[in-house]
């Protein structure tokens, strides 16, 4: 169940929410509110809706990218994975290939060179065929004041995220429109390849995930630990979200289900980036003593 304008303050009993009429609505805030939002940890899209179609997926070893793979392999999709550390690579495609039943290939890439690139895309093409799904999921990423930042902290992150999508997404699609195959989907940043590239039968679309908790992510994100219930009270949720749930929105859209999705950025962050925008959003932690008060206050200053 949605519920829309809910309201809640942990730690208070029931405060009034709205009224109508002479009546007085109240909402309940004894639960915390995640417990209104459980993550739903099946996948979401019906058996076999990947069936026949390729999918690649970069950093697919581990984390979000392993999860997505996993999603995409039990609903028939053939996944060829890739980051650079092949023998992580190898056992994540054993792994997935014997809980799914369909196959998992693993190529070795460095989306920072691209060359290796390249090489890549043409051994998956050559060996596999070209693929119906690309999912630029390869990441780097830690926490560091941008005074400490070292001219190679940020070549590291930006040859990663920026130019290993750019180098992954424009050599796949240049062998795609040369190949005139149709019908794939890429998760990235360059939304305006969207518009660009639709004639070739290509939708693009982005997910901008909020805090998302993996060993992975975390271990840099988070090394000590200090900062998750931080995170978790500025989400209006109430908890982080899970690789499942991502796996899901992400199989989503990649499918046919989503062919009229294009050109999207889908936020899924549990309403973080709304509650920080909203100038009063902190109100919510507001009792119903406190609003008790304020209310007479306000009520004094009618008229004057």
């Amino acid at each position: 169940m949605a519920l829309l304008g809910r309201v809640f303050a942990p730690g208070h009993g029931p405060r009034r929410f709205f009224t109508y009429g002479t009546k007085i609505l109240y909402q309940s805030t004894e639960a915390f509110p995640s417990k209104s939002f459980p993550p739903f940890q099946k996948v979401m899209l019906p058996p076999n809706t990947f069936q026949g179609k390729l999918a690649f997926i970069t950093g697919g070893g581990t984390g979000i990218g392993k999860r997505m793979t996993t999603h995409l392999s039990s609903l028939g999709a053939q996944c060829v994975i890739a980051s650079r550390n092949i023998d992580i690579l190898k056992a994540t495609a054993e792994e997935i290939s014997s809980q799914t039943g369909n196959k998992v290939h693993a190529i070795q890439c460095d989306v920072r060179d691209p060359n290796m690139v390249q090489n890549t895309v043409s051994e998956l093409i050559k060996v596999i065929g070209h693929p119906d799904i690309v999912i630029n999921n390869a990441a780097g990423n830690f926490i560091s004041p941008s005074e400490r930042l070292s001219p190679n902290a940020w070549k590291t992150i930006t040859d990663i995220v920026l130019n290993g999508t750019a180098f992954v997404t424009l050599e796949i699609g240049k062998q795609l429109i040369k190949a005139q195959k149709e019908s794939l989907l890429f998760i990235l940043i360059f939304r305006s390849l969207a518009a660009e590239w639709s004639k070739y039968g290509m939708r693009f679309n982005v997910i901008q995930p909020g805090p998302i908790k993996t060993k992975g992510a975390f271990s840099r994100l988070d090394p000590t630990g200090a900062f998750e219930k931080e995170m978790i009270d500025r989400i209006p949720c109430g908890r982080l979200g899970t690789v499942e749930e991502l796996a899901n929105l992400a199989t989503f859209l990649c499918s046919d289900y989503a062919s009229w999705i294009n050109g999207a950025t889908i936020r899924f962050d549990g309403g973080e980036q709304v509650l920080l925008s909203g100038e009063f959003n902190h109100l919510r932690k507001v009792t119903k003593e406190q609003w008790d008060t304020i209310e007479g206050l306000i009520r004094k200053t009618k008229g004057s």
